[in-house]
C-alpha cells in the first residue's frame, strides 16, 4: 500500500536532485563547495543541508559536531589552499600545532585564515617528545586564548612517529587534573586505551598506519577490538588514511570519527581530496549504521526461485 512520505523524506529528495541538476549542467554563477565540481550559489547551500540528512552527529566531552571528519592545517603549499581545502572538507574541527604557527600575529599566520566561529580549533602538541614538552605546549595553547582542549601527542620514535604510551598517559594524567579536555594519540593496544579512560581522556585516538604514511589502515582487527571495549568516549582514528576509501573503511569499522592531514594535503589536487574524505566518512558511517550482510562462502541467487514461470 502507498504510504505517503515524511516531509524529510520529500526535502531529502528536493535537494538531492537539484545538487545532481547542478552537477550534471555545470551551469554559470558557480561556486566551489568540494573541490570536484562547480555548483550555484542555491544549490551549494543545499548541498549542505543534503550532507546534514546523511549524518549523525558527533558528541566529545558533551559539546555537538556536525562532522565526523577531523582535519589538520600543516603541509599545505599555502595558508589560502589551507583555507580552501578546509572548507571542502565540511568539518568544523580543525587542529593547530601551537609550536608551529604565529601566536602573536606579528606576521601572517595561519590563525588569520581560520575563522573561530566556523571552526572549532584543537590545539595539538605535535613535535613534542616528552611528557613535560607536551605539557607545556598544551598550556601554552590555553593561555594564549586558543583552548583548553588538546590533541595530545608524545612522539616516542622519530623515524615512526609512533607514540610514547607511557608519557601521554602521564600527560594525560596532568593536563585533565589542570581541567583540560584531553584528545591522546596512541597506539592499538587496548590495554593503554583502558588506562587513558581511566586517566580521565576524552576521546582515544589510535594510529591507523604511521603518521603521514598514508598506507590507509594497516590493523583493522585492533580497531575492532577497540570498538568492541571504548563505548565511553569516543573512538576516533588518527594517522594513516591516504585516500577516501581508506576513511570510508575506518568508519565501516565503527570508528566515531577519522582525523587526517597528509592524505589530503599532499594530494596532487588538495581541494578535491578534501570534498572526497568528506564523502568517504559520510559514506562509511552510513554503511557501518546500515549494517552489512554477512560474507558467506558461497553464492546466493540475487533473484528468489519461488514463483518463477516454468
Amino acid at each position: 500500500m502507498w504510504k505517503p512520505q515524511s516531509a524529510e523524506a520529500v526535502a531529502y529528495q528536493k535537494i538531492g536532485r537539484s545538487v545532481s541538476r547542478a552537477l550534471s549542467t555545470g551551469c554559470p554563477g558557480a561556486v566551489f563547495i568540494d573541490g570536484t565540481r562547480s555548483v550555484p550559489q542555491e544549490a551549494a547551500g543545499q548541498a549542505r543541508l543534503y550532507n546534514r540528512f546523511m549524518t549523525d552527529p558527533l558528541i566529545i566531552a558533551g559539546r555537538e559536531f556536525r562532522s565526523r571528519l577531523i582535519v589538520g592545517t600543516g603541509k599545505y603549499k599555502s595558508f589560502q589552499e589551507t583555507a580552501r581545502a578546509l572548507e571542502a572538507t565540511g568539518a568544523d574541527m580543525v587542529t593547530v600545532a601551537v609550536r608551529r604557527v604565529n601566536l602573536d600575529r606579528s606576521k601572517e599566520s595561519l590563525l588569520d585564515y581560520l575563522d573561530p566561529h566556523k571552526y572549532f580549533l584543537l590545539p595539538n602538541t605535535a613535535g613534542c617528545y616528552t611528557a613535560d614538552e607536551a605539557i607545556r605546549t598544551a598550556r601554552l595553547g590555553r593561555e594564549v586564548g586558543l583552548s583548553d582542549w588538546v590533541k595530545l601527542e608524545v612522539i616516542g620514535d622519530q623515524a615512526t612517529l609512533y607514540p610514547d604510551v607511557q608519557a601521554t598517559l602521564e600527560a594525560t594524567r596532568v593536563l585533565v587534573k589542570e581541567g583540560f579536555t584531553v584528545l591522546p594519540y596512541t597506539s592499538d593496544d587496548v590495554v593503554f586505551a583502558k588506562r587513558l579512560l581511566d586517566a580521565g581522556a576524552s576521546a582515544v585516538m589510535p594510529l591507523g598506519a604511521p603518521i603521514g604514511s598514508c598506507m590507509g589502515i594497516q590493523n583493522a582487527v585492533n580497531l575492532r577490538i577497540l570498538r568492541e571495549v571504548i563505548s565511553a568516549v569516543p573512538l576516533i582514528l588518527d594517522a594513516g588514511v591516504g585516500t577516501a576509501s581508506d576513511a570510508a573503511i575506518a568508519m565501516e569499522l565503527g570508528v566515531d570519527a577519522v582525523l587526517m592531514n597528509t592524505g589530503i594535503a599532499a594530494a596532487q589536487d588538495p581541494v578535491a581530496m578534501a570534498g572526497a574524505m568528506k564523502h568517504g566518512v559520510l559514506a562509511g558511517r552510513q554503511a557501518y549504521l546500515a549494517g552489512r550482510m554477512p560474507r558467506k562462502l558461497y553464492a546466493t541467487a540475487s533473484s528468489p526461485l519461488e514463483g518463477v514461470v516454468r
